[in-house]
């Protein structure tokens, strides 16, 4: 039961919005609206009130309260990370190996490795061992700053394996305090026994395991990998019109690997987010500038993999909205840590810390259909929250990227964590 909490002596609130947005784009993510030296209220699970501290005692006459002295450190809204795989059996070093050797991720993926050796580790696990799991990597990723994610399925590759991962997730909702959002992403890759018949699984997808999906009502979203090796611009949009027909709007692995079209083809199908955009060009962020469609970038996976970085840069500056997910999945990217996130972006995408933190909070959120309640800090939004250690400023989470700087982690206004249970 959420109770009613102070948190004192802010050092600074960030993310405090007096005016909620959906969303920020372009120039308009290098600013962060702050409030320093600040208080903030929680009350029965939502932020009830903040403001400096020269406002306050006064405002509030609450009983029962329990009071955060948080002096030198900050405040931020919980990390809303929008695109993660973290429902799988086992891990997958040695690829990781290989990769060092010498081999490409799509010549694993055509030994049998990659998607789908987690497939067939997923199809043999339990539920039950695949929930426990999942649970261990939620509260992973919660202590880290996170409250919200969305998980995809793909690592079943059949009608039973599919529903039995979706079916995970609808029970990790049910047991976790994140808020959850989930994908069906049954056109993750082609399963070997279809290899000389795409046009089949492709009909198993649109008119069995859609339909089993919809009766259950077991996701939220249809993903699609849409790239080179993969599924074509073509196959994209059979199965995404298919999906929308059961209620499904639409999300896109896009341009991971090449100028395949998936940018365009997500845009159309008016997809929520399209992600990875490793290969995005001027043709691709035109037709983002015309949509509703939030780009979201997965820095982790190309670090990981050695890919070339996407644009973002040339993105922002465009004027477009840029969102950042960790990817966390066992193959390109085995870490949820929204934090290194933030600072690959710094780092590698070049960035601003202004801009990698909106990308990571409310823009998150909005891919995510979440921005109304969760990715800032304002008036009647969850109080999902975290505060961190004494630091210097905003700007030392990108810079100090070896250390965690969460201390203490506040879900739907209760306390899910501090340092001291370590």
């Amino acid at each position: 039961m959420a109770g009613r909490i102070l948190i004192k002596n802010i050092k600074a609130i960030i993310q405090a919005e007096t005016e909620p947005q959906a969303k920020v784009s372009g120039a308009a993510m290098k600013n962060l609206p702050i409030i320093y030296d600040a208080w903030l209220a929680i009350d029965d699970g939502v932020i009830a009130e903040f403001g400096p501290m020269a406002e306050w005692p006064g405002i509030l006459d609450w009983t029962n309260l329990e009071v955060i002295d948080a002096t030198d450190k900050l405040v931020f809204p919980a990390w809303c990370d929008s695109h993660t795989h973290i429902v799988y059996d086992g891990t997958r070093e040695t690829e990781f190996v290989d990769r060092i050797n010498g081999l490409t991720y799509e010549e694993i993926a055509k030994r049998g490795g990659g998607i789908l050796n987690s497939a067939k580790r997923l199809q043999n696990a339990s539920e039950d061992s695949l929930v426990e799991q999942a649970l261990g990597r939620l509260d992973e990723i919660m202590k880290l700053g996170t409250g919200a994610v969305e998980i995809k399925s793909g690592y079943g590759l059949s009608l039973e394996a599919e529903l039995k991962m979706l079916r995970v997730i609808k029970k990790l909702k049910e047991l976790s305090p994140l808020t959850i959002k989930s994908t069906f992403l049954g056109a993750h890759a082609l399963p070997i026994k279809y290899k000389d018949n795409r046009e089949k699984y492709i009909d198993l997808i649109v008119n069995e395991m859609l339909p089993a999906i919809a009766e259950e009502k077991l996701a939220d979203y249809c993903d699609v990998f849409c790239d080179r090796g993969f599924f074509t611009q073509e196959e994209t949009d059979i199965i995404l019109q298919r999906a929308a027909d059961f209620g499904l709007k639409a999300k896109i692995h896009a341009n991971e690997l090449d100028f395949t079209g998936g940018i365009q083809v997500g845009v159309k199908n008016k997809a929520i987010s399209v992600d990875h955009l490793e290969c995005t060009g001027d043709a691709e962020i035109e037709a983002l500038l015309n949509s509703d469609t939030m780009p979201t970038l997965l820095p982790s996976t190309a670090f990981f993999l050695g890919l070339e970085n996407p644009p973002a840069r040339k993105m922002i500056d465009a004027g477009l909205p840029i969102a950042l997910a960790s990817d966390y999945n066992p193959g390109s990217s085995p870490s949820g840590n929204m934090n290194f996130i933030v600072s690959l972006a710094c780092i590698k995408l070049k960035m601003t810390p202004e801009e990698a933190i909106n990308a990571a909070t409310i823009n998150g959120a909005y891919a995510m259909e979440l921005s109304s309640e969760l990715g800032s800090i304002a008036l009647g939004k969850t109080a999902n929250l975290f505060i961190t250690s004494e630091i210097p400023s905003y700007n030392f989470i990108p810079y100090s990227f070896g250390k965690d700087k969460v201390e203490t982690v506040i879900i739907n206004g209760e306390i899910k964590h501090t340092l001291e249970t370590f």
